[in-house]
């Protein structure tokens, strides 16, 4: 009897022709998410990936953590292999599931069988088993409709398989599968949520971070990446840009109207962050923005901000409610770092009355004075690349 680890693709079944492409990346990114773990052979089959130990060093309650979080996978089972032989079967999960079934009031058997040259059928395959069960521990009874205890029977190409309940997986597309994208990263809530939603669509992203030193302080930026830090179990390995901010800022203050201090400043970091996505072949950008939430994520302030970017603009979280973006945030783990009292550009000079329904033209006009494409290029030329992995 050995142990492995199954993992039963999401949306990827649904592809066609270029399913393999998709398949091909979840691989990569389970083979890469386990290597802290120990020596894994990992492969496709039937829209399953099979994760399977080479050694006894391995690490199997790791791995079995670990790929919970990879994108691209509906749900995680932690199973034993044995022959595709009904008593087989029976024995391997009698003691496999010994522990389970002691514990349990009432249980049944579900069985799939994949391979159709086995002699029996589904049905039969659960009947004889879940029978045989119930005699080896009479206190658990059959419950066919609500049991405490699930046990699943998969009889496939190569061998069948045995395990109790499937762990709900992470979801999505794998990591890579849909592209490239720059997603800005503050130390807010909202915006390491957005960036862990883009990834589940299966993109690969480059945060940016801007950062107004001395306004900002260290704690600041070491915040962002410890959040960036936080992303990667399910974002995969990250290079955070950090744009220098202050002198933009500083800019703005002196030359601009004060009302127009937070639109100017999103403008700015619109164009950079298109500079940065130009630079890493990306196909678009991701915020944070949510609509209403404060002056800047008006429609209108929107608007004058993303005309900016020749990109699309990618808003995850623009219909969320703050109670929904901080559910996600609690349970990807970002919350209790993104509530620490650390300052964010967003909070350096802010107008004391925001415009919170911009004209374009008017915005124009109030941005004249800056030397715009100077100050663009002094800060994509001073960014500090930090690798996250």
């Amino acid at each position: 009897m050995s142990d492995i680890i199954l993992l039963k693709q999401g949306e990827i079944v649904l592809k066609g022709l270029n399913k393999r492409s998709f398949e091909m990346k979840l691989i990569s990114n389970v083979k890469r998410r386990l290597k802290p773990f120990g020596d894994f052979k990992v492969y496709a089959l039937q829209s399953t990936v099979y994760v399977e130990p080479q050694n006894d060093d391995c690490d199997m309650d790791g791995a079995f953590e670990a790929v919970q979080t990879v994108f691209g996978i509906a749900s995680v089972s932690r199973a034993a292999c044995c022959e595709k032989d009904k008593d087989a079967i029976f024995e391997t999960a009698k003691e496999y599931l010994r522990d389970a079934m002691m514990c349990a009031r009432s249980f049944k058997v579900e069985s799939k069988r994949s391979d159709k040259r086995f002699p029996m059928t589904s049905i039969q395959l659960s009947q004889y088993v879940g029978g045989l069960l119930a005699e080896e521990f009479p206190d658990v009874k059959v419950d066919v409709h609500n049991p405490e205890l699930t046990i699943h029977l998969e009889v496939r190409d190569y061998a069948a398989y045995v395990h109790g309940p499937n762990i709900e997986g992470a979801g999505g597309m794998p990591v890579g599968a849909n592209g490239r994208v720059v997603s800005l990263l503050s130390g807010g809530i909202d915006s390491p949520v957005s960036t862990y939603l883009a990834a589940k669509r299966g993109v690969q992203i480059i945060p940016v971070h801007f950062f107004s030193f001395p306004y900002t302080s260290e704690q600041a930026k070491e915040k962002v990446l410890e959040l960036a830090g936080i992303l990667t179990k399910y974002c995969g390995r990250l290079m955070v840009e950090i744009v220098p901010f202050t002198h933009i800022q500083e800019e703005i203050r002196d030359k601009c109207p004060e009302e127009y201090f937070t639109v100017i400043m999103r403008r700015f970091m619109m164009r950079i962050s298109q500079r940065i996505a130009d630079l890493n072949g990306c196909s678009a950008m991701v915020t944070g923005e949510n609509l209403g939430q404060v002056a800047s994520q008006t429609l209108e302030a929107m608007y004058v901000t993303e005309v900016c970017a020749r990109l699309p603009i990618i808003r995850p979280l623009i219909c969320h409610d703050k109670k929904e973006i901080v559910e996600i945030a609690r349970k990807i783990g970002t919350f209790e770092t993104s509530i620490l009292p650390y300052e964010d550009c967003c909070t350096v000079f802010t107008p004391k009355h925001p415009r919170t329904k911009p004209r374009l033209d008017d915005v124009i006009e109030a941005e004249k004075p800056l030397d715009i494409d100077a100050l663009v290029e002094e800060a994509v030329a001073n960014i500090e690349r930090v690798a996250i992995q």
